[in-house]
């Protein structure tokens, strides 16, 4: 399914590389493994072949659904606004967004965690699930879109400008 050198997304982790497939024995059983450095922590992971699909290991997104994705940081008639929801039950939501490997559930965390920050002050644990939305979204689209990490972070920023920079009183 994957080669050698190849960029793939591993969920919750991001982007990473297919720097070998070997194959080991574990347990009395040969199995083989996929070895993916993540680009963003130089972490490596063992992911067995047969399981690849099944832990959401999967390509890096086309240009087409990159474009689709920024497009979608732009519509902001799905957002409902701070409705004071628990705090544990959004951190557990948007953790499942994150893990799930879908781009798209990446994008609503980070939407919906920049929208909330402009109508109050973002916790602890939610500035580091905006962060981590963050990383993961603009690492892949860079590589969808060929370019550079810090342009699509800045590129994201200015969509949410109006929300990111304070008001400035007339």
């Amino acid at each position: 399914m994957f080669q050698k050198d190849e960029l793939v997304v591993y969920p919750a982790q991001g982007v990473g590389v297919v720097e070998r497939i070997e194959e080991q024995e574990i347990g009395g059983a040969k199995a083989e493994f996929y070895i993916v450095r993540i680009l963003s922590n130089n972490v490596t992971l063992m992911v067995p072949v047969l399981n690849a699909e099944n832990v959401g290991l999967r390509h890096v997104c086309s240009k087409e659904k990159a474009e689709s994705i920024i497009d979608s940081l732009k519509d902001r008639s799905d957002f409902t606004g701070y409705s004071g929801q628990n705090w544990n039950r959004r951190y557990r939501e948007y953790s499942e967004n994150l893990k799930s490997g879908d781009l798209a559930d990446v994008a609503y965390v980070l939407k919906e965690l920049l929208l909330i920050g402009k109508d109050k002050e973002l916790s602890f644990g939610e500035h580091r699930l905006l962060e981590q939305a963050m990383g993961l979204l603009t690492l892949e689209l860079a590589h969808a879109l060929d370019k550079e990490q810090d342009e699509v972070r800045a590129q994201i920023e200015e969509l949410f400008s109006d929300v990111l920079e304070p008001q400035k009183e007339e």
